[in-house]
């Protein structure tokens, strides 16, 4: 039998080490070593060639195009009309509603004071409004962000003790985030932001949302000492370990509004027509429980409230930044990880919303944007934003066609900054934890990780990691440790990369794998491996030594005679897409090392 017709249309993707008949292959032309290394960092770096719409464009043009890749508003500002404003003026103002209870709740979760909330929901929008590209995406403080900072900070500071340093820090680390962020959409190296797969996300983010409304029972319950740890061991340790503290009347409100949360989110998931219920729910409920306490006086009976408001629009803060000294390790830190994780958050939001109403959004703009934003940021009493999921989903089916929508909001929050402050001193704080555990109660996703667990059992385990770590050790280990398993089953992938050997289908010229297909039968004589991943310095000892130890394996159930019964190795390389000088040389390796076992091989 001869090996081509054996192998049958596997032929052409194939490396035989048999004596084998030449063809005439026509050479690629020529390229010089600069123009190929040109052409590898324009694909790694550039795949969407941004510079593109600027060829062959007059000199004005150019400028023009540019300004427009700069600043996106400039590209749909001049078409905006009436009919487009009267949808975002409604969206705004509905995304508004919800903003303004959750800065100041997020505030709260950060331990920074409630202004700095909307004080985040003012400035920020603005900017991304003139340089994001998503028409849907609501920027504001977000809940993990809110989440992580706060508790990072907290392990060297104490918000309470030290109020001041600690609102320094976390407007430095905001600094950072943004540096960082804006980095990354500068340099194009938004690939980096993809080392935290789906799963690491769906059990990070189900692992953050137990420790959020775990944090709540302080609030919940009207427990004043309460501890500053994240675990959830040490979290129902003192819960229940302050049982003298509870107050039956915090509770009794906060279970009030928690149940009527919960039920105008899920009559928004059941109709999602009806979407402005539970996106107006967040302000009733503070409006209720604020009319509620003023006119009870139940501040005098136990239940907690947010006090006095500073008034006025944000004061400036670039000279609070501590861009050196002894927590600049600190700053950096945590604005790396809470820059990442929001930059990751605001991106997947506006991509999940762009390819609803099929338009694109630039990653790289979206870089930049939230990256410059939260660096403006910092320097005017902001702390880290980025798109937040509930209230884009709000801004989506509210029918938001632009960025104006964010404007809307941001002009409403600058009307409460300036003349509604006096209205929260009676807002109870138990009411602002109900908002925060009905937000983030969405973030576990059951489903996800049930499919997950149908579709890789090692990604699975990567997502419980991402989990425990979270709700057992802390947020940023957690991340840390699913990241790192991550890595590790890349690497793996890399160094052992999947080989099979292949059958005949009967009847068929098709090969394939004898351990998936058991119709498929081998060739005597002939033992057909494939490889599925490039070949390179990193898995060819591997691949030397799991081939042959294939051959040593079929001849072994062939009778183990004393010459080999493999007469020719043919390897399928239709998965490989790249092979360095180490891969080279395996074959000259496997060649001798088959010559030496009595299987014949090509001179070549």
């Amino acid at each position: 039998m001869e090996p081509n017709a054996s192998y049958g249309n596997m032929q052409p993707h194939c490396l035989e080490i048999t004596p084998m008949e030449i063809h005439k292959v026509v050479p690629p032309p020529h390229r010089s070593t600069i123009h190929k290394l040109k052409s590898r960092l324009k694909e790694t770096f550039f795949p969407d060639d941004p510079l593109r719409q600027f060829k062959g464009q007059p000199l004005s043009k150019k400028w023009i195009l540019g300004a427009q890749y700069v600043f996106p508003i400039l590209e749909w500002g001049p078409n905006y009309n009436f009919r487009l404003f009267k949808s975002d003026i409604v969206s705004g103002l509905t995304i508004a509603s919800l903003a303004i209870p959750q800065g100041i709740s997020y505030a709260k979760l950060a331990s920074l004071p409630p202004i700095v909330g909307l004080y985040s929901s003012f400035v920020p929008p603005l900017i991304y409004a003139v340089l994001g590209s998503s028409r849907d995406l609501a920027v504001g403080p977000v809940s993990i962000a809110s989440l992580i900072l706060g508790s990072m900070l907290r392990q060297e500071v104490s918000p309470t003790g030290d109020p001041l340093l600690f609102l320094q820090l976390a407007f430095s680390s905001t600094f950072f985030a943004g540096l960082f962020q804006a980095s990354l959409g500068l340099l194009r190296l938004g690939f980096i932001i993809d080392f935290l797969s789906k799963a690491t996300l769906i059990g990070f983010m189900a692992g953050a949302a137990i420790i959020v409304s775990l944090q709540q029972l302080k609030s919940l319950l009207g427990i004043t000492h309460f501890t500053k740890q994240m675990g959830v061991v040490p979290v129902l340790s003192s819960v229940f370990h302050q049982t003298n503290e509870w107050s039956w009347q915090t509770i009794l409100m906060g279970f009030c509004f928690l149940v009527f949360l919960l039920l105008t989110r899920h009559v928004s998931m059941k109709r999602p027509k009806l979407f402005w219920v539970s996106a107006g729910a967040p302000l009733v409920s503070v409006i209720l429980s604020t009319l509620v306490v003023f006119a009870s006086k139940a501040q005098n009976h136990g239940i907690s409230v947010i006090g006095k408001l500073q008034e006025g629009l944000n004061p400036p803060s670039w000279n609070m930044l501590q861009l050196h000294g002894s927590y600049l390790g600190l700053v950096i830190k945590t604005g790396l990880v809470t820059g990442i994780i929001s930059l990751t958050e605001g991106i997947a939001v506006g991509r999940t919303f762009a390819a609803l109403k099929n338009y694109q959004v630039d990653g790289n703009k979206e870089m930049m944007a939230i990256g410059l934003m939260n660096v403006i940021g910092s320097a005017t009493s902001c702390y880290v934003t980025t798109g937040a999921f509930s209230r884009s989903a709000v801004n989506h089916n509210a029918g938001a066609k632009t960025a104006v929508s964010n404007i809307v909001m941001s002009v409403t929050v600058m009307v409460t900054l300036l003349f509604l402050m006096p209205l929260f001193q009676y807002t109870p704080n138990v009411v602002l934890g109900a908002i925060i555990v009905t937000a983030v109660i969405g973030l576990i996703d059951i489903p996800a990780a049930y499919q997950i667990w149908k579709i890789d059992k090692f990604d699975f385990i990567v997502m419980l990691c991402a989990f425990f770590g979270v709700i057992f050790i802390s947020v940023q280990h957690g991340l840390a440790i699913a990241v790192g398993i991550s890595i590790f089953k890349i690497l793996m992938q890399v160094t052992r990369p999947k080989t099979a050997i292949l059958g005949n289908i009967p009847g068929t010229d098709i090969y394939r794998s004898l351990h998936h297909y058991k119709e498929a039968i081998r060739i005597p004589g002939f033992l057909i491996l494939s490889v599925e991943a490039p070949i390179n310095f990193a898995n060819t000892t591997y691949l030397k030594e799991r081939i042959l130890r294939w051959i040593e394996e079929c001849e072994a159930e062939e009778g183990g005679k004393e010459h080999s019964s493999i007469h020719f190795v043919i390897l399928d390389l239709s998965a490989v897409n790249a092979i360095d000088t180490s891969g080279v040389s395996l074959f000259k390796d496997l060649k001798k090392a088959m010559e030496n076992k009595g299987t014949e091989a090509s001179p070549e």
